[in-house]
């Protein structure tokens, strides 16, 4: 078995070299902004055609945070008092995990300007 002796100026050489890795990965992540689909969601047509492809996803979670990210693109206030719910029970609705009621979810749609229809 072998035993590696560690001096000083190694061990002050490998904290900088940790610290000049952690910076150059601050760096990169500063270079990346985060991706907000809300910020996309600028025309009716590309509303319409986000809510139906979350739609047809079988995980009911992917529809109410496409809803969620909907209501934020319009501004969530605004939503709140044209559906007649508070901010907070509007946010409580559109949570990850959330099990809101039908008719929440229809003044919600009704709110955003949108509606649902069946195709056979």
């Amino acid at each position: 078995m072998y035993t590696v002796l560690r001096s000083n100026e190694f061990d002050e050489w490998l904290v900088s070299l940790k610290d000049a890795k952690a910076k150059d990965r601050r760096n990169n992540l500063e270079k990346f902004r985060n991706f907000d689909v809300s910020d996309y969601l600028d025309t009716e047509e590309v509303i319409a055609k986000y809510l139906t492809a979350a739609l047809e996803d079988e995980n009911p979670d992917v529809f109410l945070a496409a809803l969620a990210d909907v209501a934020k693109a319009r501004g969530m206030s605004k939503v709140a008092q044209s559906t007649g719910l508070g901010r907070e029970s509007l946010y409580k609705a559109l949570a990850p995990g959330a099990k809101p009621r039908y008719d929440t979810i229809l003044k919600i749609l009704h709110g955003l300007g949108v509606k649902i229809a069946i195709i056979p």
